[in-house]
């Protein structure tokens, strides 16, 4: 016998409708909350409150960005204290590390907050206190540079034949002997 001739195909599939077959699906119930309608009126307000269930996550979590420079503001702090006022190795470094953050933070806002764009968000304001918190801890930098005495704040540190400032000293406390 020839191959494929006369022998019915083992696995075969038939896509005309048969009646037998669509009695058998109307036999057969839908599962528990499957509905069947084409158009659900409840499918657009979950579509809303879906979108605005979103909108709320994101304008959570751009407030929660713009917050984030707070903590780096404490724990950099601390360790520009923990430094000390005399000028050396660590206590620059911190310094340095505490002026570079700032600069690199402000000048990635925009990347920042990408994610967190939508029409229905408003990222301005948590934009503005991340600009602003990021400026304080460069403050914070600059102040440190200034108390190591980095910065250059008299004449003299820029011309030198004028005669450097006074230093001034100031104590307290204690009692006086006469």
């Amino acid at each position: 016998m020839e191959k494929g001739k006369g022998l019915a195909r083992r696995w075969a599939v038939e896509f005309a409708e048969n009646s037998s077959y669509a009695s058998s699906t109307s036999d057969v119930p839908d599962p528990i909350g499957f509905n069947r309608s084409a158009s659900d009126p409840d499918d657009a307000n979950a579509s809303r409150q879906k979108k605005d269930a979103e909108s709320a996550w994101k304008a959570q979590k751009a407030w929660e960005v713009a917050q984030a420079p707070f903590k780096n503001l404490l724990m950099m702090g601390f360790m520009m204290w923990m430094a000390g006022s005399t000028v050396h190795l660590f206590s620059i470094g911190i310094t340095f590390s505490a002026l570079w953050q700032p600069i690199s933070a402000l000048q990635g806002v925009g990347k920042v907050f990408e994610p967190y764009k939508d029409s229905k968000v408003d990222i301005l304001a948590p934009k503005l206190l991340f600009i602003a918190l990021n400026l304080a801890a460069l403050a914070l930098g600059v102040w440190k540079l200034n108390t190591l005495g980095l910065l250059p704040t008299h004449a003299s540190d820029w011309v030198s034949s004028l005669p450097p400032a006074p230093e001034v000293e100031y104590s307290g406390g204690g009692l006086p002997i006469h």
